[in-house]
């Protein structure tokens, strides 16, 4: 492996800490609005995905992983910052919209995983959806990355990569570009070429897929959106049978278990497996169905509830890490989160860190230890949840509280609120208490 000796100087990390270290390639790859029921090793009788089935036999399968947000940018700032969304403001409670927010993005104050994976020597580069700024300024360059690919907004056309506004949506870094193909393949070969212009030095790669969020296209679907129209009422994609959605979602499931399987026969040829940790999860629960205009989405499992909700199905997600030689197979059942990814990515190399909310999970992964227990936090605007223990509390709008043991009710069905008034207060507090510190010292915008 490659040797490489570095000082670190950040608020987040060890500051003037002299280290000499093997530094392993990352790629993490973030799928959009996967259900937890979704591919193969989650229990799907649909969609074959032999790919990342074999990841989870060859790595560790995690059952109790969560997103920290319901819905696509609230995930992706954790994701980025190992932090709470709601430390850079309310607005990121809920995905930026692409009529309201486009002159507004993540703080450039944010110091981000590919910032400090770029300073300790890593070649950095971010493939598929940003959604955490429309332009410049808040763009992936200007967070830690050497180069960015993809979409800006929330959706694009997988074919004509045009957003819901009727925006050309192509990037290569600041600029918009054209570039024909069908969004999956794109990334997929932008990932692989970023891979071998770099395999001399340690790379991070963010490979977002925007599959399979709507438009609901299979790379045989037709394209369905042109530049200039506006598609905020028909964003779906062309779908003959509304209540029926699943055949477009089982070739855009089924695309980017070829995109995986593509990634790590590339890190064999070039010789890299044994030296790259591979994590794959999705940023929240998959569709069911969509108000009463389309049906028979996607799969949460035995899980109630779905994207935008904070039922276990909005966000207990897919999880899998391999890294061969390093990761023993095996199955975890520990409560983990997407912002967990910050602190454990840099232990993994060997880098330090400070003031996150998420924490190492290290030592699940290479079985050196348990992790401690913690109370964690949703909010999606006026919905809220609390998780601690089997425990969780959870308050949609403006509703009663409800209560639910989790380990022998994860389809959540019996409220046992009144049962237990000590517990809910307890959480109640709990939740009171974390929305005041979070909203202490909000990250401004620059």
């Amino acid at each position: 492996m490659r040797k490489i000796t570095r000082w670190i100087a950040s608020g987040y990390l060890a500051v003037n800490l002299p280290l000499m270290a093997d530094l392993p390639n990352i790629v993490l790859v973030v799928i959009d609005d996967l259900g937890y029921g979704d591919i193969g090793c989650y229990g799907s009788p649909y969609h074959q995905t032999p790919n990342i089935d074999r990841l989870a036999r060859e790595g560790i399968r995690f059952t109790d992983f969560h997103s920290n947000g319901a819905m696509c940018t609230p995930t992706r700032v954790a994701l980025l910052t190992g932090r709470y969304q709601q430390r850079f403001g309310k607005k990121f409670d809920g995905p930026l919209s692409g009529s309201s927010d486009r002159e507004t993005g993540l703080p450039l104050a944010a110091f981000t995983l590919a910032e400090a994976l770029k300073g300790v020597g890593y070649a950095t580069g971010a493939f598929g959806k940003w959604h955490l700024g429309y332009q410049v300024p808040f763009m992936p360059t200007r967070q830690g990355f050497d180069e960015f690919r993809g979409l800006t907004s929330g959706d694009g056309d997988h074919h004509s990569h045009v957003d819901r506004s009727g925006n050309e949506d192509w990037w290569h870094n600041e600029k918009r570009v054209r570039e024909d193909g069908y969004t999956a393949d794109l990334l997929t070969r932008h990932s692989i070429r970023f891979m071998e212009q770099n395999q001399d030095k340690p790379f991070f790669v963010y490979l977002a897929h925007l599959a399979i969020h709507f438009p609901w296209q299979g790379p045989d679907d037709p394209a369905h959106r042109v530049v200039g129209n506006d598609y905020w009422d028909d964003k779906w994609g062309i779908i003959p049978d509304r209540h029926n959605v699943r055949p477009h979602v089982k070739a855009m499931v089924e695309s980017i278990d070829h995109s995986l399987g593509q990634v790590i026969a590339t890190l064999k040829r070039l010789g890299l497996e044994n030296e790259t940790c591979v994590f794959f999860t999705s940023d929240n629960g998959g569709y069911i169905h969509y108000g009463q205009t389309h049906r028979n989405i996607s799969s949460n499992g035995p899980l109630r509830g779905q994207k935008g909700q904070l039922f276990e199905g909005g966000h207990r997600v897919p999880a899998v890490a391999w890294w061969p030689g390093r990761i023993k197979p095996g199955i975890c059942d520990q409560l983990t989160m997407t912002f967990d990814l910050f602190p454990t990515l840099l232990a993994m190399a060997n880098t330090p860190s400070s003031g996150l909310d998420g924490i190492d999970i290290s030592p699940l992964l290479f079985g050196t230890g348990k992790i401690p227990e913690r109370t964690v936090f949703w909010r999606a605007r006026t919905r809220r949840a609390v998780r601690r223990g089997a425990w969780k509390w959870i308050q949609n709008d403006k509703q009663a509280p409800m209560l639910f043991n989790l380990s022998t009710d994860l389809a959540e069905k019996r409220d046992l609120s009144a049962e237990n008034p000590g517990m809910v207060a307890g959480l109640s507090a709990a939740y009171q208490e974390w929305e005041r510190e979070v909203e202490r010292g909000i990250v401004k915008e620059n």
